[in-house]
């Protein structure tokens, strides 16, 4: 039984080496929370809270995620044992809602679990993978000849997949600009949600470029309305910021509301839902895919982990930490060769967090020990 005797929470800040525009809002850097469990032995488990910083992606922020993770899941943590990582997932889904607090918890807990017993995190999860594919994500740029070079550069680099962030007024010329000019780059357009049924006329023309799909059209509850537009397209619709816990997947595959998902471990509540939601997806056909928040070298670690899963069969966005950060948080940057990413095969993460770097961008320190 591993009992947590101590709750660290860190805000740590860090810019972005090019700014990333989506159909909500502008990001030039980014805090997140680091969460660090200790045990009795004094063994550590590092999870990360990718939360954004404002309400657009979805309800929670890094405000909402401190206050949350302060008063409610770290006086859990230090209460409750856990035999297993999935045992501490089950205690903090006391607390309703709040899935990006929760993974940061249930993050640390994998890492702190499996740091202990020896065993990497992949193989931990199921993963049978030692590389994984990589794809990247491009936000709205000012220009189109601008995010032809981005395009340009991330192909060059070898990323095996190419995801374009649309909006109103930015869509079917990009991607019209982006398909003509690689023809044979794999593409899919991400519109976080931002489209309705009365845009049905853009999403049939994005239908035509051969894209890999078409990625959260419409808003996160219009599960019937996605369903309808998945009848009248060809190219697969991937839910994202509508799936937020099982029951959303098992809703969306009997309504047929879209043929591929993106799993985010911050979306789910961590590890231990991510898992879960990718062994219900491949019960049902449905090929998954690994999204980012961007997340620091913490989180981005358990991403490449979660990729390695047998059910994971499309690139996932586990880009480099170049791709974001001049400098990343751990003490190794993680690095897509080829648009591929290197499986850790060593105990727990398999990348250390640098504290000395983590503590000079932290900007807010808490610690909570068991009473």
């Amino acid at each position: 039984m591993t009992r947590i005797a101590t709750v660290q929470l860190r805000r740590v800040r860090l810019p972005l080496v090019h700014e990333f525009q989506t159909s909500s809002h502008a990001k030039r850097e980014l805090e997140h929370i680091l969460v660090t469990l200790v045990d009795a032995d004094g063994a550590e488990g590092w999870g990360e809270i990718a939360s954004p910083s404002g309400p657009f992606y979805s309800a929670e922020t890094v405000d909402t995620c401190w206050s949350v993770a302060r008063d409610h899941l770290a006086p859990l943590a230090l209460k409750a044992g856990f035999d297993q990582p999935s045992g501490l997932f089950a205690t903090l889904a006391k607390v309703r809602g709040n899935q990006f607090a929760r993974a940061g918890f249930d993050m640390a807990a994998w890492s702190l679990a499996t740091a202990v017993s020896g065993t990497p995190l992949a193989e931990a999860l199921g993963g049978t993978r030692t590389q994984v594919e990589a794809g990247v994500s491009l936000g709205i740029e000012a220009t189109i000849d601008d995010l032809l070079a981005q395009v340009d550069k991330r192909v060059a680099e070898g990323y095996r997949r190419v995801k374009l962030k649309i909006a109103p007024g930015w869509d079917v010329e990009p991607v019209r600009a982006v398909r003509s000019a690689f023809p044979s780059v794999p593409l899919h357009v991400d519109a976080n949600g931002v489209y309705t049924p009365a845009d049905l006329d853009v999403m049939k023309e994005l239908d035509g470029f051969g894209l890999l799909m078409i990625e959260q059209p419409y808003a996160p509850r219009a599960l019937v309305a996605t369903a309808e537009l998945q009848e009248r397209l060809s190219t697969p619709v991937c839910l994202d910021e509508s799936i937020e816990e099982l029951d959303d997947l098992r809703t969306a595959l009997r309504l047929g509301s879209g043929r591929i998902l993106n799993i985010k471990v911050s979306r789910m509540g961590g590890l231990t839902a991510a898992v879960r939601a990718h062994d219900l997806a491949r019960d049902h056909g449905v090929p998954v895919w690994c999204g980012g928040m961007h997340e620091f070298g913490i989180g981005r670690a358990a991403n490449v982990a979660l990729s390695a899963l047998p059910g994971f069969t499309l690139p996932s966005d586990v880009s480099g930490s170049d791709k974001y950060y001049a400098r990343d948080i751990t003490t190794r940057p993680i690095v897509s060769t080829a648009g591929l990413v290197g499986v850790p095969t060593t105990a727990g993460l398999g990348y250390e967090p640098d504290r000395e770097f983590i503590a000079a961008r932290t900007n807010d320190f808490l610690e909570l020990r068991r009473s």
